[in-house]
C-alpha cells in the first residue's frame, strides 16, 4: 500500500527543512553545547508518514536533563511552551456552554432554508448550531466514494500539531503531503494511529479527547497529522432510494434552492456552490476562520468519530479579531493597521489557539460535538474552529439568504481595504435579487415569516445604497468633463484593477482595455499609460433600476435602514451625498452626457464599440478574462463592424494575441505578487479556497469560469490544493487554439 503513494513534494521537503533549521538556530542559545542526533521517526501518521515530515513545522528544544519532562519526545526533543497561552489548566473546557441543538420533524425537515429561517432568531445569536437529521442515509459514505465515485483518491495536507508564537520567526504553516489515498487506505491509516495511541479501536469520551487535544498541541509527542480538506466531491448517494440523498438536505442541492441567493451565480464554485469533502484523523483540525464573504456554511458528518466545534457569534467578530490582534499575533506579522490586521492573517486559515484566551477577554465562545448524521450550521461572520476525535468524513458547502447581504457588504469592503480579489459577484447578486423582488406580484406582508421579511428589506436596502452611490458617482464623472464616451455594458461582473471591487452596473475603461476601474475612484487622479480615454460602460436598464430603488426607498422598514451603512458601498470613494448636493446634485435626476471632444476619443473600429458583448460570456467574477483576451473573441466582435473598420480590428486582435492578454493585467499582477511573497506555506498562495493562480514570466494567466458544466476540469481550487495546468487558461494558448479551429 505504501508503495502506491508518492513521497513528499520538493516544496514541502524544502519548506519543512527550512523551518526546522530556522527554529533550531533561534533556540540554540537555550540549548547545551553538545551534538544530539535528531530522531526522524514518524509518530503520528503510522506507515503513511515519511521520515522527512516528522519535524514539519515543530518548534524543538534540545535538553540535557537526565529526567526529561513529560512533553519530551523520542530523541530528546520537546515542543517549546508558548507563554501567551495557558495550557496547564484545562478546566475551561468544562465551562464552555453548548450551542443550540435542534431536532426537526420530517415535516419541518422538508426544506432546509425554510427551517433555518425559522430558527434564525435564536440560533444566530450563538454563531453555530447543531441540527440532528430525522433522515438517515441508506447508502454509506464509504460505499458512495468507493463504488459510485470511480477512482476516487485525494491528497492530504500535513498539519503541525503545535502552538506558535505568531511572530515573524514562528508561524504555523500547512504543507501538501504529496501522498495519495483511497478512502479505505486513509481510514486504515487513521484507525491505526488511534489504536496505537490509546490501545483501543473504539470511541473515547468527548470531554477526555478535548483535553487530550489541547495537551497534545501544547506539549505532546505527536508532531504532525494528515488532513484531507477541500476535496472535490460529495458522499451523498445519488441512488433514488436513499432518503437523505434524495432530500433537499443533500448538500449538492442547498446552494441552488429557491431561497438561496447563490442560485443566481451561473457558474459553479467548488466549496461555495458545490460541496467539498473533509476527511480527518485523530486531532486533525480546522483553524480559526470565517467563511468567504461571510457566507453561511452547512456541514454534514457522514461517518466516523465525532468532531469538536468552537463558534463565535457574528456580533462578536470584531471583538474576536481585536483579541487575536492584541493577544495572539505580534505586530511584525500584521500587514494592515487597525481591525483589518488580524482579519488579513486569519484568512490564511492556519491560526489555532485555545478558546480560553477568548473567554479571559470576554469573547463569547460556544461548543458543539458533531456526530454522524448531524449537521452543523455556521451563521454569517461567525468565526469557528475545531478538531476530529478520530477518523471521520464530513462535507460542507456555503449558501446565502436575504439576511446575508449586510454581511456581504462588510466583507466586500474589507476585501477592498486589503486589495484582495473577491470570490462572489456581490453587486450582481444585489441587483438580480432586487429585480426579482421588484417584479414579484406577491405583497411582502402576505404569508411571509418575519425573518424572510427582514431578509427582503436587507436586499432592498443594499440595492438602494448601491444605486444611490452609482448615480452620484456618474453625476460627478460627467461634471468633471473627463468622460470621453458611453458604451452599453453587456458584461457580467468585472473586477476593478485598482481596489479589486466587483463591478456589475458600471465601470470606466481606458483605450487599451487593460485598466477597468470602478466609479469609486477619482477620474481626475487616474494616471494610465495608454492615454486619456475614459469610457463609461453603463448597463442599459439603469433607469429601470433607479425607478425600483426610488420605490423601495418609500417602503416601511427600508427608509429607516438606509440611514446607515452607506460607506460600505462607497469605499474607497471620497464622494459624499451632502457635498455633492452643495455642488448642485439632485438624487435620481436625469444625467446628460456632454463628452469632451478635445480629449482622445475611442476609435470607431474598437471591437467593444462595434457590437454588444455576448451576454452569457460573463456570469461571475473573472468570467470575462478569456472572452476579452482571446483572438477569437476579438475577431467575432470585429466582424460586426463595417468593412472600413476591419483593418483596425485586425490590429487589435493581433496586438492582444502578441501581448498575450493585457486585459485585467493589474488584477493578474496583484495575484502573482501575492504568490511570489508566499513564505512557502499554502496559507497565502492558496488563501482563498477556490482561487487558482500560476506563475509565468510573461504573466499571461487568465482565469476562465465559463461553461464549467461542460468543462469540469476548469475549477478554481480551495485552500491548500495543488495548482495544475487545467486550473488556468493561458490566453496565448487559447488564441492559437481558436486560430487553428
Amino acid at each position: 500500500m505504501a508503495e502506491r503513494r508518492s513521497c513528499l513534494s520538493k516544496e514541502a521537503k524544502d519548506g519543512l527543512e527550512y523551518l526546522k533549521r530556522k527554529r533550531l538556530q533561534k533556540m540554540r542559545s537555550c540549548s547545551v553545547n553538545e551534538t544530539v542526533g535528531l530522531s526522524t521517526m514518524a509518530r503520528s501518521g503510522g506507515d503513511a508518514l515519511r521520515p522527512s515530515s516528522a519535524s514539519s513545522g515543530i518548534r524543538l528544544r534540545v535538553t540535557s536533563s537526565a529526567t526529561a519532562p513529560s512533553s519530551t519526545a523520542r530523541g530528546g526533543l520537546k515542543k517549546e511552551k508558548v507563554e501567551k497561552f495557558d495550557t496547564d489548566d484545562l478546566k475551561w473546557t468544562e465551562r464552555l456552554p453548548e450551542c443550540p441543538v435542534y431536532r426537526p420533524t420530517k415535516d419541518e425537515f422538508e426544506d432546509p432554508l425554510t427551517y433555518l429561517q425559522k430558527i434564525f432568531p435564536e440560533a444566530s445569536k450563538y454563531g453555530i448550531c447543531k441540527i440532528i437529521s430525522p433522515l438517515t442515509a441508506t447508502v454509506p459514505a464509504g460505499a458512495v466514494l468507493m463504488k459510485e465515485k470511480s477512482n476516487f483518491e485525494f491528497t492530504t495536507r500535513v498539519q503541525p500539531l503545535r502552538l506558535a508564537e505568531w511572530d515573524s520567526d514562528d508561524k504555523v504553516t500547512f504543507f501538501m503531503s504529496g501522498r495519495n489515498y483511497t478512502f479505505r487506505e486513509y481510514e486504515k491509516m487513521a484507525n491505526k494511529v488511534f489504536a496505537r495511541r490509546y490501545c483501543s479501536g473504539g470511541s473515547l469520551p468527548d470531554s477526555f479527547l478535548e483535553k487530550e487535544f489541547w495537551k497534545e498541541i501544547a506539549c505532546g509527542k505527536t508532531e504532525t497529522v494528515e488532513y484531507a480538506c477541500d476535496v472535490d466531491g460529495s458522499a451523498f448517494s445519488s441512488a433514488p432510494g436513499d432518503p437523505l440523498g434524495s432530500s433537499k438536505w443533500n448538500l449538492n442541492k442547498v446552494s441552488r434552492l429557491p431561497k438561496s441567493t447563490l442560485r443566481l451565480i451561473e457558474t459553479s464554485i467548488p466549496g461555495i456552490t458545490e460541496p467539498m469533502l473533509y476527511i480527518g484523523m485523530l486531532f486533525s483540525m480546522f483553524a480559526w476562520h470565517v467563511e468567504d464573504h461571510y457566507l453561511y456554511s452547512i456541514n454534514y458528518q457522514h461517518c466516523g468519530a465525532s468532531k469538536t466545534w468552537y463558534g463565535i457569534p457574528g456580533s462578536a467578530a470584531l471583538k474576536f479579531e481585536k483579541v487575536v490582534r492584541e493577544e495572539v499575533y505580534s505586530d511584525d506579522i500584521l500587514s494592515a493597521d487597525g481591525e483589518d490586521g488580524a482579519f488579513d492573517v486569519l484568512l490564511g486559515k492556519t491560526t489555532i489557539f485555545p478558546p480560553k484566551i477568548l473567554l479571559d477577554h470576554g469573547v463569547p465562545v460556544y461548543k458543539a460535538v458533531q456526530n454522524p448524521g448531524e449537521f452543523i450550521v455556521t451563521f454569517p461572520r461567525a468565526y469557528h474552529a475545531g478538531f476530529s476525535h478520530g477518523f471521520n468524513c464530513g462535507e460542507a458547502v456555503n449558501f446565502a439568504m436575504g439576511d446575508w447581504f449586510p454581511f456581504g457588504a462588510i466583507a466586500s469592503c474589507r476585501y477592498a481595504h486589503l486589495n484582495r480579489l473577491p470570490l462572489l459577484p456581490h453587486e450582481e447578486l444585489i441587483c438580480k435579487e432586487a429585480v426579482l423582488l421588484n417584479s414579484s406580484s406577491k405583497p411582502e406582508n402576505l404569508d411571509i415569516t418575519p425573518t424572510e421579511l427582514s431578509g427582503q428589506r436587507s436586499i432592498k436596502t443594499a440595492f438602494v445604497h448601491l444605486i444611490r452611490f452609482l448615480h452620484v458617482a456618474r453625476w460627478s464623472l460627467v461634471k468633471s468633463g473627463l468622460c470621453t464616451g458611453l458604451v452599453s455594458n453587456t458584461y457580467g461582473t468585472i473586477v476593478c484593477s485598482l481596489c479589486k471591487r466587483d463591478c456589475y452596473l458600471a465601470f470606466i475603461n481606458c483605450y487599451c482595455y487593460s485598466h477597468p476601474v470602478c466609479l469609486r475612484h477619482d477620474v481626475k487622479k487616474l494616471d494610465l499609460p495608454c492615454g486619456t480615454t475614459r469610457t463609461l460602460f453603463l448597463r442599459d436598464n439603469i433607469e429601470d433600476l433607479e425607478t425600483a430603488a426610488k420605490k423601495f426607498e418609500k417602503e416601511d422598514g427600508v427608509s429607516d435602514m438606509i440611514a446607515t451603512g452607506e460607506e460600505l458601498y462607497t469605499y474607497p470613494s471620497s464622494i459624499t451625498l451632502p457635498a455633492a448636493e452643495v455642488d448642485g446634485y439632485s438624487p435620481y435626476s436625469t444625467i446628460y452626457f456632454d463628452f469632451n471632444t478635445d480629449v482622445e476619443m475611442l476609435q470607431p473600429g474598437n471591437p467593444v464599440m462595434s457590437c454588444e458583448a455576448n451576454a452569457s460570456c460573463i456570469s461571475s467574477v473573472a468570467d470575462d478574462y478569456e472572452c476579452s483576451t482571446s483572438a477569437d473573441y476579438v475577431n467575432r466582435r470585429a466582424n460586426c463592424s463595417s468593412s472600413s473598420e476591419s483593418k483596425h480590428s485586425e490590429e487589435v486582435a493581433s496586438s492582444i494575441s502578441n501581448k498575450k492578454t493585457r486585459f485585467f493585467s493589474a488584477v493578474q499582477d496583484a495575484q502573482l505578487v501575492a504568490d511570489q511573497e508566499s513564505d512557502g506555506s499554502d496559507s497565502e498562495g492558496f488563501r482563498v479556497k477556490r482561487r487558482s493562480s500560476l506563475k509565468l514570466e510573461n504573466r499571461t494567466v487568465v482565469l476562465d469560469t465559463r461553461d464549467s458544466d461542460h468543462h469540469p476540469e476548469h475549477k478554481r481550487l480551495k485552500n491548500g490544493t495543488s495548482t495544475t495546468k487545467e486550473d488556468v487558461v493561458v490566453a496565448v494558448v487559447l488564441a492559437d487554439k481558436e486560430k487553428n479551429c
